[in-house]
């Protein structure tokens, strides 16, 4: 199925179409895409974003910004961590089975607070230790914890939360399946503003 703003119609190319923006970001060539009234109020009559962004809730990394889109272009859910509960599962299937998103992106980044607890293995108050709880597999899982084990932990995790969500049932593994949904692992850096694809 073709994305109506974007034209395009399956994930590699939308996600071609992510890296060309964080390029521009990157190089301070931002277009600033569908941000004009016009545009809004085409909006009113429905969504139909070209991506799931799933990301932290770090207040460095709006998607949006990082990957000069506009309105309606991404739809983008946030938690510490970029972790997966049922409500964050939820949201995503909502924009892949209702709005035919055919990529997700999960999306970790550097120096992240969330990784950093877990990584410090502190008690934590309130449901703190269920982020840092999510993450720990992740971080049991890297090998080498001599180099930036934070850094580390961060991209093992957003490896792990794109696994669980390819292997989930039953929306997001049959539209894999499918081949109506691409799921894809990116780490953004703070220092440089790029997007790695994992």
């Amino acid at each position: 199925m073709e994305n109506k703003i974007t034209g395009l119609s399956n994930g590699q190319q939308i996600l071609e179409k992510l890296i060309e923006g964080n390029q521009r970001y990157v190089s301070l060539k931002q277009v600033y895409p569908n941000q004009t009234p016009e545009h809004r109020k085409k909006l009113c009559k429905g969504q139909s974003p070209s991506a799931v962004i799933l990301g932290c809730s770090d207040s460095r990394i709006p998607p949006e910004i990082i990957f000069d889109q506009g309105l309606g272009d991404l739809f983008v859910v946030r938690v510490a961590g970029n972790i997966i509960d049922t409500a964050v599962l939820g949201s995503i299937e909502y924009a892949v089975s209702e709005l035919h998103t055919p990529l997700v992106m999960v999306l970790g980044h550097s120096q992240c607070g969330a990784v950093k607890a877990t990584v410090a293995g502190n008690n934590l108050e309130g449901h703190l230790s269920d982020l840092t709880a999510a993450i720990l597999p992740a971080m049991n899982s890297i090998q080498n914890r001599t180099k930036n084990i934070v850094d580390n932990t961060a991209k093992a995790n957003v490896k792990m939360v794109s696994e669980q969500l390819k292997q989930s049932t039953p929306i997001l593994s049959r539209c894999i399946q499918d081949n109506r949904l691409t799921v894809v692992s990116a780490f953004y850096n703070l220092d440089t503003g790029l997007v790695e694809i994992l």
